[in-house]
């Protein structure tokens, strides 16, 4: 980023940060689109703004120190590749602030639009007593579930226990703790015979040899949370195999497939998927019903 004599305004700097991002040709794709939006998270964060108060603080003066955390911050993202949640420690999903570190995926899921809906129209928002989240991460989905669901008890399950750590330091922020609650289990091993009306799931399902050709930011994110075997579709298949078993009658199977979406359709021809499609963009995400899924 190129220095200059006076710090100018949050707008001007906004705009060089902009450009710089650019010309650097990073991947925008983990919670921002564009180098603008990079830009505003980036400098928000270093300068301490909340983005409620835009416009009105594109006006306010930068100092010298203030655009030089926003320097240190935008040379970390070009150097190193990283998104820059990673660097600012916070994003958005679904309308709610989650803390984010390196041991978690990027919350970036079109499913916050369905949490946002309570799951409607798929079932009945005001029936929804249990919620299960497979491979929480930050715990994102189930914490934008609970908001969205004020009657439900959400169990957020993953493998990773640093994962797990982070989860739980969201729903605390969140004020969840007693309807949330963050569990390691491997799919549904640590879970016994519990029900539930959802169980929702953005799980790994990026096949190893695509996963070495994504971008760098990608691999600045957990493996574990991305890559899957068999095609992509090792974790899918245990989820599908044991969801009949965890599912309330009435409820409901959503999971997020992603690039996957053709591997799926082959692998289970049989299966009623519905992909649902979502009016701010994203797919790859099917759901059953659990009648369609009993044993």
């Amino acid at each position: 980023m190129p220095g200059r004599a006076g710090a100018g305004t949050v707008a001007e700097l906004l705009r060089e940060v902009a450009a710089t991002l650019a010309r650097a040709r990073l991947h925008f794709g983990h919670g921002t689109a564009t180098p603008r939006d990079e830009a505003a998270a980036l400098v928000f964060h270093a300068l301490r703004l909340r983005h409620e108060a835009a416009p009105a603080a594109y006006r306010h003066a930068v100092t010298p120190a203030q655009r030089e955390r926003v320097r240190a911050l935008v040379r970390r993202r070009i150097d190193e590749r990283m998104p820059s949640a990673y660097l600012t420690g916070v994003t958005w999903f679904a309308g709610h602030a989650i803390r984010v570190t390196a041991d978690v995926l990027v919350p970036r899921s079109p499913l916050a639009e369905l949490c946002e809906r309570g799951f409607e129209p798929w079932i009945d928002a005001g029936r929804v007593r249990s919620v299960l989240d497979i491979g929480t991460g930050s715990g994102c989905i189930a914490i934008a579930a609970a908001h969205a669901l004020p009657r439900a008890r959400v169990d957020a399950v993953d493998v990773a226990p640093r994962a797990l750590a982070v989860a739980r330091d969201n729903i605390r922020r969140h004020r969840l703790q007693r309807r949330v609650h963050a569990l390691r289990s491997d799919v549904y091993a640590g879970l016994g015979a519990r029900r539930y009306d959802v169980i929702v799931s953005n799980p790994p399902y990026v096949p190893p040899r695509a996963y070495r050709r994504l971008p760098q930011e990608y691999h600045a994110e957990p493996a574990l949370a991305l890559r899957a075997g068999a095609g992509g579709l090792a974790i899918v298949a245990r989820i599908l195999a044991g969801a009949g078993r965890h599912l309330r009658p009435g409820g409901i199977l959503v999971v997020e497939v992603g690039d996957s979406e053709g591997a799926v359709r082959r692998r289970w021809p049989r299966l009623p998927f519905t992909w649902i499609e979502f009016e701010r963009g994203g797919g790859g995400v099917f759901l059953l019903a659990a009648a369609d899924l009993a044993h």
